[in-house]
């Protein structure tokens, strides 16, 4: 689900970001490398929660142009 994308991304933003700023605050460039790779890797997830959205999106408004291409070509018979 994008939703749960979206969701999981946010908390590894956050996450990241806490991770980022208590290696900085203690000099642990260990844990601020990975602050920020975590951080990167949860706007990833989000933007691919948004893709998914779109591509959702997309195939339902396809799906509904066929149906009524359907429809419309069965009422032409129906006559």
């Amino acid at each position: 689900m994008a939703i749960e994308d979206d969701l999981k991304g946010k908390v590894d933003e956050t996450s990241g970001k806490v991770k980022e700023v208590a290696g900085a605050a203690t000099d642990d460039e260990k844990l601020e490398t990975k602050g920020k790779a975590q951080g990167l890797a949860g706007k990833a997830r989000g933007a691919f929660g948004d893709a998914k959205d779109k591509v959702e999106d997309a195939a339902e408004d396809l799906k509904d142009k066929a149906e009524d291409a359907i429809d419309n070509l069965k009422s032409k018979f129906d006559k």
